[in-house]
This record gives structure tokens, sequence and C-alpha cells, in this order.
């Protein structure tokens, strides 16, 4: 049995740890950590849900919804990231009345991480898409877009970093060739880099000198195409670095992320959850004590009245 000598030095020595502040902390935040990863694409001012004769959609959809389910699951996750990888505008009378404002706002409202631009939100143009900047009060990035001669320098980032629990998280974004997609004029000034080159760069500055523990890519270039046009399938087997593409565009239903392995061979996970709002992804990351992946758990919540 311990003596009553022993243990008052016991606890006389672990008193001294704690006043000089060498206690191993670290040892007690050392344990698994859970972060969950909300996102959506191509909702295309879809603020309200499909209407009850609507065929394929019925009464799925809408911003309120969406907003319900996020909040659900915050009550529910304690660390949460909400996404979106573009085309926030176009598709409903709303924008054509309200240019983009009441998108911005709900958004907002819904308490966004972070989103990418899609080749829609250059539909009213730089200006226009300025106009309602002001009503996000969440940041864009877009790495491959060189906006310098534009009013859209300083206002878009090429990445973000953000901090949730113990760890570090890079999120870049990643736009499609607006060449043939968007009038010229609505995107004049804007130079468009290679996005697989663009994704290396940003990964490996990410990775390295913001010491990133995980990297994010918002992608707005699509999930997958019949010969060499880059897709976020390409994007992940050419590049390192990444380990979740979120992406939009092509307005794929995936039932499940697609797992690729990069070019040194390490899995990349790519989601896509259609268009419209009527998906909301979710993805469970857990981390080990190290902050590396160990698992991840997929899921797509329908959104419906």
């Amino acid at each position: 049995m311990q003596s009553r000598r022993a243990f008052l030095k016991n606890i006389a020595l672990g008193g001294g740890l704690l006043s000089l502040n060498a206690f191993p902390f670290e040892a007690l935040a050392a344990q698994d950590f859970t972060l969950t990863i909300l996102h959506t694409n191509d909702t295309h001012s879809r603020l309200e849900p499909f209407p009850a004769d609507d065929k394929k959609f019925a009464g799925q959809g809408g911003v309120a919804a969406r907003a319900a389910a996020i909040a659900a699951i915050r009550k529910e996750k304690q660390h949460v990231l909400l996404l979106d990888a573009g085309d926030i505008f176009q598709g409903t009378p709303y924008f054509n009345e309200y240019l983009g404002e009441p998108e911005m706002k709900a958004m907002s409202m819904m308490g966004y991480d972070c989103a990418t631009m899609g080749n829609h939100d250059f539909d009213l143009g730089i200006e226009g898409f300025l106009k309602q900047l002001p009503h996000a009060n969440f940041p864009f990035v877009v790495a491959n877009y060189d906006f310098t001669k534009t009013a859209l320098q300083h206002k878009v980032k090429r990445y973000i970093t953000v901090k949730k629990g113990p760890l570090k998280i890079g999120i870049f974004g990643l736009g499609i060739q607006l060449y043939g997609l968007v009038p010229k004029e609505n995107y004049k000034g804007i130079w468009y880099n290679d996005p697989v080159a663009t994704a290396i760069d940003v990964a490996y500055e990410l990775r390295h000198q913001e010491k990133c523990d995980m990297v994010i890519c918002l992608s707005h270039l699509g999930f997958s195409y019949e010969g060499n046009k880059v897709s976020d399938k390409v994007l992940a087997a050419q590049t390192q670095g990444i380990d979740l593409i979120i992406g939009g565009h092509t307005h794929t239903f995936l039932d499940a992320p697609v797992l690729v392995m990069n070019r040194i061979g390490k899995p990349v996970l790519i989601n896509q959850v259609g268009w419209a709002g009527l998906r909301l992804g979710q993805i469970d990351f857990n981390f080990n004590h190290k902050k590396e992946i160990k698992n991840s758990k997929a899921h797509t919540v329908i959104l419906s009245k």
C-alpha cells in the first residue's frame, strides 16, 4: 500500500508540474476527434420547395428545410463546417427579380463557412456579383481565377484556413473555364489558370506553409467527363495533399462519396449532392490523436417539408 509520505510527494510533484506549466496537457487532449462537413452545390436560387405537382421532386428542397436540417445537425455535432461548391445564382424568378440578394442572405442566416463561385454566379457580371457580396457574411474562394485586373481583387480569396477544435483546415476553390459558358463581358479581366497545377501549388502551401491538418477543395469543375477535360476525378488523381473535394457543376447525385487514389497513392474523397438544394451532404471525419484521418462516414439528407 502506498505510504502517506509517498502520496504527498506525488501530489507535490504534480503541483510543481502544474505551477511550472509543464503538465502534459497534450496527453489529455490526445484523443479522437470528429469533424462534420455539411455541403451543398448548384442550389440555383431555389428558395422554395418544388411544387406539390412536380413529377420528380414534389415538396422537396427549399431553404427552410435546409436550415432546419443544418440546425438539427449542429445541435448533435460539436464541430461542423458548412460549405458550398458554387452556382448559387440563377434558376427561379427570385433571381430575376432580386438579383441574388435573398440567396446570399439565406446562406448567411444558415451560417455557411465558405463557398466557391460557379459559372452562373457571373450571370449578372462581376459588378452584379460584387453588389450582392456585402450580403454574404462568409468568404468566397477561387484559386485558379486571377482577379487582379477586376473589382473582385481582394474580395475573393485563393483560400482560407479555419480552426475546428484541435484541427487547422485549409479550404480553397477551383472554378471551371468560363469561356463558352459565360458571355465574355461578364468576366472581363479574369484570367483562367489550369486547375490541376493550381491545386498542386495551393495544397502544398496549405500543408507546408499554413501547416493545415486537412485540406478541402470546393470545386466547380464537374464530377466526371469523357475525354481529357479536367474533372473532380481527374483533379483527385493528378494532385496530392487534398483530403476532400466537394464538387458541383454537373448536378451529379452521388449515393455516397467516391474514393480516388491521388498521384502518391493516398485516398481522396469526392462528393456532390445534385442541384437545386434538394440534398444536404454530410460527411463525418474521425481523426486520431495525431490529427490523422482514421475513417469517415457519409450521409445524404433529403430535404423536404
